[in-house]
């Protein structure tokens, strides 16, 4: 069914009809067109462009067919119609009569997909921002269960003690980041295409405050060329999805490499883990691996509209039907990247005596023992030549800082003195100073 066709005297070729179908992708926004058009609809009657009569029956037609698709008593297809604005209008239009081809009255399909596509993002983001926080909360819960000394790393190797509260606060303050960045996009998404028409807007006496009103936009747009034709949106969401990508793909890495029988410092719950169809012994970290992988398809989305954007002659162009192609299936793997991630950090075993180990070898506290340096009147400079002598002497003996003797320590720097051993207790530096918020 095609809501156009008037100056045309030869039918579309099938492929065409094919290749130009939007119906299986756009359909997933039906509550929005629906929820858009009820809006349209009392705005028309309101301004007596139709009658109270007919936006009535409009409206209540309307609501008619949201509660048949919700109660699975309409089925909407995936083909015999363009879209979804086809569909709901066609099945409109047969359950109400002539009436129902008077919705589209001061209404184009560019301004009304603009309309759809924000609420959709709007809607769905909810969901979005409700799984950050209780990624947020898992972390800072499992960090308070597990406040053990760990080692902290740089080009994944040893460098300084953290503790694993302090490790998992790291991808807590990230996703406070994520959404911040967010509401920054739905706030400056939140303004009301409805009204733009095809670019032009319409001769109607349009309403377009109420229709703000009624759809819960902060405010109608200001141009309407740059309405129809803005999808700044979907990129800024699906660069937002990006990078909470990103950070949940880094946590994975650090995750499976933690896991892993050369390091053994957390084990993923069973449920979470699965094994190999050859190998008995084995228990992997799939779930994390992944969510390593989806962060991956999530910066293909992001390219993909970028590109399909990139050239686009103002206003409207047919390229944009596609962007549905790139933000539905985001939407889809960050839902479940988010949920994944939290089950996996909830569920996670910490080994506690691997994580002691790891913090006694690998000169955790060189750097405390430069600052010790610096506090007795070295400049850091000098303190850090001293400290790497005497790392290197404790290497060749086979020894931890703590465990060599003032007598060792001092060949070093005279200044050195037994008071230095309170700095190279791990355990009793990192009460020191700034290091105490890591507790």
């Amino acid at each position: 069914m095609k809501l156009w066709g008037g100056r045309f005297t030869k039918g579309e070729d099938a492929d065409m009809t094919s290749f130009d179908n939007s119906l299986p992708t756009s359909k997933l926004l039906y509550k929005e067109d629906i929820q858009g058009s009820i809006a349209h609809a009392k705005m028309l009657g309101k301004q007596n462009i139709i009658s109270q009569k007919e936006s009535a029956a409009i409206v209540d037609g309307l609501k008619e067919i949201l509660t048949d698709v919700e109660q699975g008593i309409l089925i909407i297809p995936d083909s015999g119609y363009e879209d979804i604005h086809s569909f709901i209008e066609t099945t409109l239009t047969k359950k109400i009569g002539e009436d129902g081809k008077k919705l589209h009255t001061a209404r184009s399909r560019n301004d009304q997909i603009a309309v759809d596509t924000k609420m959709y993002f709007k809607n769905r983001l909810q969901g979005i921002l409700e799984e950050i926080d209780d990624l947020v909360d898992t972390f800072i819960t499992k960090g308070q269960e597990n406040p053990y000394l760990m080692p902290g790393y740089t080009h994944l190797q040893k460098a300084q003690t953290i503790t694993f509260k302090y490790y998992l606060d790291a991808y807590a303050q990230m996703l406070l980041r994520d959404k911040k960045r967010l509401l920054n996009a739905i706030n400056i998404m939140d303004e009301n295409p409805l009204g733009s028409g095809a670019l032009a807007g319409t001769t109607h006496n349009i309403d377009r405050q109420l229709t703000t009103e009624l759809l819960n936009f902060k405010k109608p747009v200001k141009n309407f060329i740059d309405a129809v034709s803005d999808r700044d949106y979907v990129i800024e969401t699906l660069s937002d999805f990006s990078i909470i990508g990103v950070h949940l793909s880094r946590l994975s890495e650090e995750l499976i490499i933690y896991a892993s029988q050369e390091f053994q410092y957390v084990t993923f719950d069973d449920s979470l883990s699965t094994g190999s169809s050859m190998m008995p012994q084995k228990k992997n970290a799939d779930s994390a691996e992944l969510i390593r992988g989806n962060s991956a398809l999530l910066i293909g989305e992001l390219n993909q509209i970028l590109v399909i954007m990139k050239g686009l002659p103002l206003a409207y162009d047919k390229d944009m039907q596609l962007d549905k192609e790139t933000f539905l299936p985001a939407f889809d793997h960050i839902e479940k990247m988010l949920l994944i991630a939290k089950k996996i950090v909830s569920t996670l075993k910490i080994n506690r005596v691997k994580l002691q180990k790891a913090v006694k070898n690998g000169f955790l506290n060189a750097t405390d023992l430069a600052d010790y340096l610096v506090k007795k009147g070295r400049p850091f400079r000098d303190a850090h030549t001293v400290v790497g002598q005497a790392v290197l002497f404790a290497e060749k003996h086979q020894k931890a800082l703590e465990d060599l003797t003032i007598e060792e320590l001092k060949q070093f720097d005279q200044i050195i003195d037994e008071d230095v051993y309170h700095y190279l207790n791990i355990q009793e530096s990192i009460h020191k100073g700034i290091k105490k918020e890591m507790l």
